[in-house]
């Protein structure tokens, strides 16, 4: 089902940052966010992933506006994984992906039945956690422990991954395997992806579709090749760029 946003906006308390925005994410696609810092881009996905209400317009996925749902409902749709995250859970790997689960329990049986651990071992494998899981949270990589919280959402079974800055704290490899493993899963589990990216070129690399914000709104939304033009960086970003084209694609060099 297609995730439709129509005349969105949201902010903190009474200020408002995201001014009225319209896209649609079609089914399996993976849409990048980019924009300079202060753009809306963390508050966007705040808003369509229910942590920030919305101040007016709709987030529709069948239908049927989001913010209307029960939490556990659309638990079972989206899932949201933050910028930040707890790195001192004293739980194993198993444990934590387990959480996953919490949208089809109810709060006085939380006994995983057959269907839920099989969810719980697929989740693990697809992120390759499968060997750690009696490790604790707080002993893996940072690496593993983002792989970790990805298979807690898998876990969850939803349609729409929501992905805060997901490779910021990881090193460059890292950043690449853990990107090329989100592409497989999208298009192993027909999933549709949207990720706030700090690196241009990453979002390049491995998006179908970027969107550019300034100032709370869409100033550009694209394929990456038609969309990452001088001009268009300039006024995002402030910044001269050179593209080059690379054998993994358009790339683009920062000059000043």
């Amino acid at each position: 089902m297609s995730f439709v946003i129509k005349d969105f906006s949201t902010g903190y308390d009474s200020k408002q940052i995201i001014h009225s925005l319209n896209l649609v994410l079609k089914n399996n696609e993976w849409l990048g966010i980019i924009g300079a810092n202060g753009s809306g881009k963390s508050t966007f996905l705040k808003g369509i992933g229910r942590i920030l209400k919305p101040f007016s317009g709709s987030a529709i996925i069948g239908n049927k506006n989001i913010h209307v749902w029960s939490t556990k409902d659309i638990a079972k749709e989206i899932s949201f994984l933050p910028q930040i995250q707890n790195n001192n859970l004293q739980l194993t790997v198993y444990e934590f992906v387990c959480l996953g689960r919490s949208p089809y329990k109810e709060w006085w049986n939380w006994d995983l039945n057959n269907y839920d651990k099989s969810i719980v071992l697929k989740s693990l494998k697809a992120t390759e956690l499968y060997n750690l899981q009696d490790s604790l949270i707080c002993n893996l990589s940072g690496g593993q422990r983002q792989r970790a919280f990805l298979a807690l959402a898998l876990a969850q079974e939803p349609q729409t991954l929501l992905l805060d800055e997901p490779t910021t704290f990881l090193d460059i490899n890292y950043q690449i395997k853990f990107l090329n493993l989100l592409k497989r899963l999208k298009n192993e589990q027909r999933l549709s992806i949207i990720t706030v990216i700090h690196d241009i070129n990453l979002a390049l690399r491995f998006c179908d579709r970027i969107a550019i914000l300034k100032n709370g709104k869409i100033l550009a939304l694209d394929k990456p090749k038609k969309i990452l033009t001088k001009e268009l960086i300039k006024e995002a970003f402030g910044v001269e760029i050179s593209l080059i084209n690379t054998p993994i694609g358009l790339q683009i060099c920062i000059l000043d």
